[in-house]
């Protein structure tokens, strides 16, 4: 079957969702395929913290009604260390930037009920004719009717796995792995705290973030080769107890109903568009965990898809489209940098990762007066404060 619009999209995550919303606010046609269910789509459980500027881009696009009235509104973080804990006041840190926890699975739930034409359970996605004005897109739906759809521009949104990247003729990568991964589990209970806790710790690093009123979002330092079905609910919950634990404060227990192991890694891939195909979110960049910036960087970049797509496509000039790589990598850097500061100053470095064993306690002694330079010097908090509430979008 051929047909035709003018974006196709790849991938029902939210920078895919999000940009195919966008682009209909402006009267562009889109088609948007996906290799998984809609029930796979709105249950992975990925980030949730929100920037100040992700809140407001959801707000005005009219997907922010359910955001407003369910996601929690936070103020900063505390940093845990040497015994001590510290919050970090943003909004006065940043004049008035805030964060709000609102789960990925809610965001692509909203921007699916938006009711925009979305094929899910795809096979054999394809892309060709990148290099021309009518590049095709095609797959197979999940009835087996093969399609060629004629495209005017298409979006790689189909995360490190998808298709796109590997189309693109010429890229250069830039990477590095970090000798840990992080445990995660949501468990039914209330959250133990009014503010996500990042805590530095000999044990290795612990984080306590929450979903909801009910459900909190916990995660340990482990070596990225453990296998999940070592670790016991009773075992999770112990090494939370000792990484987390701080004199008057009590770690709500409850029943672990979802846990995984996730690599820590970063990963850019530049260009992000070749003729006209453009990457956007974890198809052409990924970042640790640690800085919360995943989901946000990836709005940040549909962010400005959208505008160069509008503009190439409604008013037929190509100046946004042209510059679009150059300016979402600016972004794209600077948050893996922060990623990186972040995962690198809270983080027990194992000590087969040094070659010299004492390095491990210099690195250690490093840390902790890192965090000491965080929590006594109101330049150095800012700093962190003004990268983790997120820069204005384009």
């Amino acid at each position: 079957m051929r047909t035709r619009t003018q974006v196709g999209i790849i991938g029902a995550g939210p920078a895919g969702l999000l940009l195919q919303h966008m682009l209909a606010r402006h009267g562009v046609d889109s088609v948007l395929v996906e290799n998984r269910s809609r029930e796979y789509c709105e249950k992975r459980q990925r980030a949730g913290v929100l920037e100040h500027g992700t809140v407001e881009l959801l707000k005005e696009i009219g997907l922010g009604d359910r955001m407003m009235r369910e996601g929690l509104l936070h103020s900063g973080i505390y940093l845990q260390f040497a015994g001590e804990r510290h919050h970090l006041d943003f909004p006065s840190l940043t004049g008035g930037r805030t964060l709000t926890v609102y789960a990925q699975t809610e965001v692509v739930k909203d921007a699916i009920a938006a009711g925009h034409p979305i094929f899910f359970e795809v096979s054999d996605t394809a892309v060709r004719d990148i290099d021309t004005e009518r590049p095709v897109l095609s797959f197979t739906d999940a009835d087996g009717v093969a399609h060629e759809v004629e495209c005017d521009a298409i979006a790689g949104c189909d995360g490190f796995h998808g298709v796109s990247r590997p189309s693109m003729p010429s890229l250069r990568v830039s990477e590095r792995t970090y000798p840990f991964g992080w445990l995660g589990i949501l468990a039914t209970v209330p959250p133990s705290t009014d503010e996500l806790i990042y805590a530095h710790s000999p044990h290795g690093f612990a984080m306590h973030s929450m979903r909801s009123p009910e459900v909190s979002r916990l995660y340990i330092q482990v070596d990225p080769d453990e296998k999940i079905d070592d670790w016991s609910d009773a075992r999770i919950w112990e090494q939370l107890q000792i990484r987390l634990g701080h004199p008057g404060w009590t770690l709500n227990e409850g029943p672990i109903t979802e846990k995984g192991i996730t690599p820590m890694r970063s990963f850019v891939a530049e260009p992000m568009r070749s003729g006209r195909l453009f990457l956007a979110g974890d198809a052409a960049h990924i970042v640790p965990p640690t800085g919360a910036k995943g989901l946000n960087l990836a709005v940040a970049d549909v962010k400005v898809l959208a505008d160069a797509l509008v503009r190439l496509l409604v008013e037929g000039k190509s100046d946004l489209a042209d510059a679009y790589s150059e300016t979402c990598l600016t972004r794209v850097w600077r948050s893996t940098w922060f990623s990186w500061y972040m995962t690198s100053m809270l983080h027990r470095f194992p000590v087969s990762s040094f070659s010299d064993p004492a390095e491990a306690d210099f690195q250690e002694h490093l840390q902790i007066a890192q965090l000491r330079q965080v929590t006594s010097s109101e330049a150095a908090a800012r700093n962190l404060a003004e990268n983790y509430a997120g820069w204005p979008l384009p």
